[in-house]
């Protein structure tokens, strides 16, 4: 298989390379690495050689994420045991042992709460100003933005706390024989041609037009990450305009902005263009029907181009499509990190370094990247198969200077967590589309006046 070959070559590479040359032990503090007990004994992210340096080192480290899918030897591409087995050809004494969870964005919360946690874990959804509580500091965002792309990601005061494995890009994910059974030739480039779209597919073809995955929950906050890039085509929407603009749900009038984002969900529900009943979508489930034919499209990241591939034999029937909005003519994709590892703060210092060590192996040789179809990560990679013809991939500017947490506040007043796990709000507008009991622009007006409200009680000027 393609994906296990550029496994096998990042192997070789460091294996070429190497020839050539958890207990929580300790309080936990405000401060970062700088004052935890022998971190500055640690060899840098950036000054690791990998293949050559810490080959001896033995040591026990714990990993949790959200990959439940590469625990199985059903999964169609390179498993979480295969990567450590290849791992463990250059560090033969490093045992990593991995942990995953399906609910893991509230899990990982639990457990950072408890003070009880991984050696390395995907960063959750915290306040900035927390990441030094928890994980130590791989450097100053100029040094880190050499090494690796989206160091800015998890970035605080210019210290960078998180590492990613791989980038992922927003769009559609469809099944390209499907549409072309209904008769569609080209991929549609606005919300209407979208929606004309679904009912061709509903016409024309048997399969569910748009699915939802209302019942995973999870898979709802998924819209909220349109509303930035794709919708606007502007790096500065999401981190600093929105917090400062007036009635950002509102109609622009031009098929643009959050607005037209949720409208296409609306419609399709309220137009009967998803599944017959809703509450009974089964995530798991789906992505075999998506590979059979049985769903034509679901609003997903890239991340889950390789998951619909491996759940049947109809590889070359999945496709991906940039989300349906234009602007100007151009269309746009936000291109960002996935989740972001963080190392604990509190691990004895030979733990941080064994992390460290498989944290940079796994951005930067393992190949996972490229194989979960993924942007690469390493700054000196540039293979991916993920493209988009005519469409620009931009990632979001970070937040202003001293608003890093103005968007958390404003989500926490409003508590529409805008790009911060919203599944419910989504939610509700599928039950009041299927419903009737309220008109999209009624649903739009509620949420400007409770954004409204939180930019008052925030203080966040308003600008736009």
């Amino acid at each position: 298989m393609k994906r296990k070959k550029v496994l096998a070559l990042a192997l070789a590479s460091t294996m070429l390379v190497a020839m050539m040359g958890c207990g929580n032990t300790s309080e936990s503090n405000n401060s970062g690495a700088s004052e935890n007990e022998g971190a500055a004994d640690l060899t840098s992210y950036e000054d690791i050689i990998l293949g050559e340096d810490f080959t001896d080192l033995e040591a026990t480290i714990t990993m949790f994420n959200n990959r439940t899918d590469l625990d199985s030897d059903d999964y169609g591409g390179v498993t979480w045991k295969e990567y450590l087995a290849a791992f463990n050809e250059v560090y033969p004494n490093i045992t990593v042992k991995i942990t995953t969870d399906t609910n893991y964005a509230d899990d990982a919360l639990t457990h950072l709460q408890s003070g009880d946690y991984e050696t390395i874990m995907g960063i959750p959804a915290i306040d900035s100003a927390d990441f030094s509580t928890y994980f130590i500091s791989y450097g100053d965002l100029e040094t880190m933005s050499k090494q690796i792309n989206y160091a800015d990601e998890k970035m605080y005061q210019q210290e960078v706390y998180g590492v990613p494995f791989t980038a992922t890009t927003q769009g559609i994910v469809y099944n390209k024989k499907v549409f072309a059974d209904a008769g569609i030739t080209e991929t549609p480039k606005t919300p209407d041609e979208f929606i004309d779209a679904l009912k061709q597919i509903k016409e024309n073809t048997d399969a569910i037009p748009l699915y939802t995955n209302y019942a995973a929950g999870w898979t709802m906050g998924v819209w909220d990450m349109y509303t930035g890039v794709s919708a606007t085509g502007d790096e500065e929407y999401a981190n600093q305009k929105l917090l400062h603009t007036k009635d950002p749900f509102k109609d622009y009038g031009d098929n643009t902005h959050p607005y037209s984002v949720y409208k296409i969900l609306y419609d399709a529900v309220a137009e009967g263009l998803t599944e017959d009943d809703y509450t009974t979508t089964d995530w798991e489930g789906c992505k075999g029907m998506m590979n059979n034919g049985e769903i034509a499209c679901m609003v997903l990241g890239s991340w889950a181009v390789p998951q619909m591939k491996a759940a049947g034999p109809n590889v070359d029937d999945i496709g991906y499509m940039a989300f349906p909005i234009t602007i100007d003519g151009k269309q746009y994709a936000k291109a960002g990190a996935d989740y972001c590892f963080g190392i604990n703060v509190n691990a004895p210092t030979d733990e941080q370094q064994a992390a460290l060590v498989f944290v940079k192996w796994m951005a930067e040789e393992s190949g996972y990247s490229y194989n979960e179809d993924g942007l690469p990560v390493a700054t000196k990679n540039t293979e991916t198969k993920l493209s988009f013809d005519g469409v620009d991939f931009i990632d979001d500017a970070p937040s202003i200077d001293g608003e890093e947490d103005l968007l958390n506040e404003l989500n926490a007043e409003s508590e529409l967590n805008v790009n911060n796990g919203g599944d419910r709000k989504i939610q509700e507008l599928i039950e009041h589309a299927s419903i009737g009991d309220m008109t999209f622009d009624e649903i739009m007006d509620s949420w400007n006046q409770l954004w409204t409200d939180a930019q008052d009680v925030c203080g966040a000027e308003i600008q736009y």
